[in-house]
């Protein structure tokens, strides 16, 4: 299994798994959400990669979430990004072949869209990963 794969679908089954985050999403969290997505719902986006700079088999990844929520107000994404940041920070997931041995929320923005109809959430993940 490739890096890039690995935290993906790391990632994605840690979202998934948790309880909290369930409690909001229900289970709308996809890497591409499907045509009628409900609300709220969470999506994978962008994931940048690259060797990590102390050890020539690391990877480190930079992979963007977003929520999309249609409550009135930013409760429901702020509730969603909290849950999201306790998920991801400091996991350790790991299979046969690979480990991530950094895990964490490196930013998060929540805003109303102009109309005010929608809010949005964006987080940024930051993941290094490597061989066992």
């Amino acid at each position: 299994m490739n890096h890039e794969l690995f935290i993906q679908s790391e990632i994605l089954e840690l979202l998934k798994a948790n309880v909290p985050l369930q409690a909001i999403l229900g289970d709308r969290i996809w890497d591409t959400p499907p045509g009628e997505a409900g609300h709220p719902h969470l999506t994978l986006g962008p994931c940048e990669s690259r060797p990590a700079p102390a050890d020539g088999d690391s990877v480190e990844h930079l992979l963007t979430l977003t929520v999309v929520s249609s409550f009135q107000g930013t409760e429901e994404a702020k509730a969603a990004v909290s849950a999201i940041r306790r998920a991801v920070n400091d996991a350790r997931p790991e299979n046969d072949e690979l480990r991530a041995v950094s895990l964490s929320v490196r930013f998060s923005d929540v805003w109303r869209s102009p109309a005010g109809r929608l809010t949005f959430a964006v987080l940024r993940v930051r993941a290094v990963t490597e061989p066992i």
